[in-house]
């Protein structure tokens, strides 16, 4: 918090194999209808029209075999793809 560039921002998007891909961005401050989720000293901003596809889900950060990355556990997800990058609902 507090420094420029440093907050997370997450929005769904359509497009991928499944129709919807989750969109990751750092940003300064959150866009004026997003939602603001705090955490542990840190500040994640969820565009507005995206809360709905994202409510309840988990954001993880894995180190794996399989690459580092972010992963999403999202209860409302019916389907995804085989590389975790998109969803359907």
């Amino acid at each position: 918090m507090g420094k420029p560039g440093c907050n997370l921002r997450v929005a769904v998007k359509g497009g991928g194999c499944s129709g919807l891909t989750y969109d990751l961005d750092l940003v300064d401050s959150p866009g004026e209808n997003d939602k603001i989720i705090s955490s542990h000293g840190l500040e994640l901003y969820v565009d507005k029209k995206s809360y709905i596809f994202l409510a309840g889900t988990e954001l993880d950060y894995s180190g794996g075999l399989n690459g580092k990355g972010f992963v999403f556990n999202n209860p409302n997800a019916k389907t995804s793809c085989g590389c975790g990058t998109s969803f359907s609902i």
